[in-house]
């Protein structure tokens, strides 16, 4: 029974709170930019990840740190 419940929590957590935004430019947004703002940030979120990541491991390799195994 206590499983059923935290399904049950996860699954009104995301229809009711996470898809909010996603609601909202459904039904309101007509405009192609404006409906894929969050597609935009998401790319752009995963495009700075990468970047700084590269960084890091430039930084590690002109060290002598990086993992040659």
């Amino acid at each position: 029974m206590l499983a059923n419940n935290i399904w049950t929590l996860l699954a009104s957590l995301f229809e009711n709170v996470l898809f909010l935004p996603y609601d909202f430019f459904r039904k309101d947004v007509s405009g192609w930019w404006t409906s894929n703002v969050i597609s935009w940030v998401l790319i752009l979120t995963g495009f700075v990840a990468l970047f700084y990541w590269m960084g890091q491991m430039f930084k590690y390799k002109r060290e002598g740190k990086e993992d040659v195994a």
